[in-house]
């Protein structure tokens, strides 16, 4: 029988630990998620593309970045279904397993030199894992705290998984730095590098035995028994504009972080010789800076309302998204810190409520599939893409103008997918309360 609390809430469902589970679950996800995106930047190239061009080697670099992408709207497919028939946590604790087991075999992976082009090829393959892992982590987390949230806190509580980002991102810098620091460029290269994928496995340990504790929300429970046989059926036949607010969602949102937090480091070390050492200090005083500033936005969207909230967060990161690339071609390690805050924090009120409101466009049988796919597919149209056509763009006759543009116009769509959202919720509310 699960313990209760002193206010006579079980505690696997006191939303207080279970938004703390969802945030050391999904912490953990995207740590490893982005240990190898800073591998990407620093040592892939060598290891498994030897012998390319500069502009080759990035691109290799960040399209091995993207494939993780190509698999997750396939993890939320598949881990959407599970979630929709058989719980949220049960197949949280699948996905954090997937995840911790494709990260340390990406730590035991020969390079080119040794195994030729076996290396780049298994490099995908588990690459390809990860993103089928972390497409069924984050639709599940976000599910798993805004059902157990009180009344009226949702955009609260559904901020805890989205928390998991910045987190992520501040381990796996924090890791890279201290390595990048304390051991000789040949040592990083050699075997230094592996060391943050190797100690996911511990991290896993951790994160399933915090999300053992939970339990499953009255709310699934209730709309288990009327979860149809094919979930993401039903989505596609009846919820179709929310899938496409989603994705117009999360094109602007999950473009904007990993064009902070990934191409600026790439684009300002390869382009303009700035120390990666000093790049990657930046990302992660940024992003220890933006974990409040999330929270209180998110607090704050309960009062203001979600889509209110984004779209405020969308003019502002359109403005500094006019001006990111030229401060990154600046040169300057405090105008490129300058850019990526900017790009980080403007984008904290857009980042922070958008689980919550993904999530209330549907209802509890097709949530989990629903929000999950539209989330997904949005992180390829922005995350996996952006950095690759930002670079693209920058080498093509359109230059700085035409990236600066394309940037912005990304942002304006997601201003867009959340007002949509927010129409389409209400008018789902009066359906069913005639």
């Amino acid at each position: 029988m699960k313990a209760r609390t002193s206010t006579g809430t079980s505690s696997g469902t006191d939303p207080r630990k279970v938004a703390l589970a969802s945030l050391v679950g999904t912490s953990i996800e995207w740590y490893d998620f982005y240990i190898y995106g800073l591998a990407a930047v620093t040592v892939f190239a060598p290891q498994f593309f030897p012998g390319s061009s500069p502009l080759a080697g990035s691109l290799a670099a960040f399209g091995t970045f993207a494939v993780g992408f190509i698999a997750r709207p396939i993890g939320g497919v598949l881990f959407g279904h599970l979630g929709d028939r058989v719980g949220r946590r049960n197949t949280l604790v699948i996905t954090l397993v997937t995840m911790g087991v494709a990260t340390f075999l990406i730590g035991l992976l020969p390079s080119y030199a040794t195994i030729g082009v076996a290396a780049p090829v298994l490099l995908v393959v588990l690459r390809l894992v990860q993103g089928f892992a972390v497409g069924g982590e984050w639709g599940g987390a976000v599910l798993l705290s805004t059902e157990h949230a009180p009344g009226g806190r949702r955009g609260f509580y559904g901020s805890f998984p989205q928390l998991g980002v910045p987190i992520g991102l501040i381990a796996s810098n924090a890791v890279f730095l201290v390595l990048t620091a304390g051991l000789s460029p040949e040592a990083f290269s050699s075997w230094g590098w592996r060391v943050p994928f190797l100690a996911s496995a511990l991290l896993v340990i951790v994160g399933l035995w915090v999300r053992l504790q939970v339990s499953e929300s009255s709310e699934f429970e209730a709309a288990k028994d009327r979860s149809m046989v094919l979930p993401i059926a039903g989505v596609l036949r009846h919820h179709l504009p929310q899938v496409l607010c989603g994705i117009a969602l999360f094109t602007g949102i999950t473009g904007v972080g990993y064009m902070a937090a990934t191409f600026s480091i790439q684009y300002g070390a390869s382009a303009y010789g700035m120390p990666r050492t000093g790049l990657i200090a930046v990302v992660l005083v940024v992003a220890v800076l933006e974990v409040p500033i999330i929270l209180w936005f998110s607090s704050a969207a309960d009062r203001w309302g979600l889509s209110r909230t984004i779209l405020g967060g969308a003019i502002a990161t359109a403005v500094v998204m006019a001006v990111f690339l030229p401060l990154l071609a600046s040169a300057s390690l405090a105008l490129t810190a300058i850019a990526v805050a900017g790009a980080r924090w403007a984008s904290a009120p857009m980042w922070g409520p958008s689980g919550a409101l993904a999530a209330q466009a549907y209802p509890p049988e097709v949530r989990y599939s629903g929000a999950s796919v539209g989330y997904q597919l949005g992180s390829i149209t922005g995350g996996a893409l952006a950095p690759i056509l930002t670079t693209l763009l920058l080498a093509s006759p359109l230059g700085m103008v035409g990236a600066s543009v394309y940037l912005v116009a990304i942002v304006v769509l997601s201003g867009l997918g959340a007002v949509l959202a927010a129409r389409l919720i209400q008018k789902r509310s009066i359906s069913a309360s005639v």
